[in-house]
């Protein structure tokens, strides 16, 4: 396991340090999602779809209207967001 120490900053901030984020595919520019577990935070990476869609074998077809959809769902559960938007 792979485990080091850092201090949290004035504003609360941390520095992920070279070693963990390469450990675990963080990289600028990257989203996470932080929760907290009990007494623990839990960082972890968000997948880019765009990303996902290329590395991995394609066993679906979805159109450009269904994949938008999700996309909004899927922003609005890590995000929040004021309601549905209309994509029609």
């Amino acid at each position: 396991m792979l485990e080091v120490r850092v201090r949290v900053s004035r504003k609360n901030t941390i520095y992920i340090p070279k070693a963990i984020s390469e450990a675990v595919g963080i990289s600028e520019g990257d989203y996470v999602v932080l929760r907290v577990d009990g007494g623990r935070i839990i960082i972890e990476r968000v997948e880019d779809p765009f990303e996902y869609a290329l590395k991995f074998k394609k066993f679906a077809e979805v159109t450009f209207e269904e994949f938008e959809r999700e996309s909004e769902e899927l922003q609005n559960e890590y995000w929040g967001g004021g309601g549905d938007s209309d994509t029609s």
